[in-house]
């Protein structure tokens, strides 16, 4: 995995900061928990939007990276659409290289 913020998820599945599947990290959204949320590319229109908005509510950051396979690989998981990362430091470092990116 030469992805750098793959990588940075994979460290901090190890570390147990994240949470993956949309019950979870619409838990930790309401519960305040998240510190950012990673929405796959080619996750649907619906789920997309409804993130973004529940993101936006609640003032957590939120992004579109990687598609459901690399997301769902780099955490060790099947398939995923959308990752909440629970800790400011990991959180803070994907932001960073993401906006690196751009």
């Amino acid at each position: 995995m030469t992805d750098r913020i793959l990588s940075t998820l994979s460290l901090a599945k190890k570390a147990g900061k994240i949470s993956s599947g949309e019950s979870a990290v619409l838990g930790d959204i309401r519960s305040c928990k998240s510190q950012l949320v990673l929405i796959a590319n080619d996750a649907s229109d619906g789920t997309k939007k409804k993130f973004a908005d529940k993101s936006a509510y609640y003032e957590v950051p939120c992004r579109i990276y990687a598609t459901k396979e690399d997301l769902a690989h780099a955490i060790g998981q099947e398939i995923r659409s959308v990752i909440s990362i629970n800790d400011v430091g990991f959180a803070g470092t994907i932001i960073k290289k993401l906006e690196a990116a751009e």
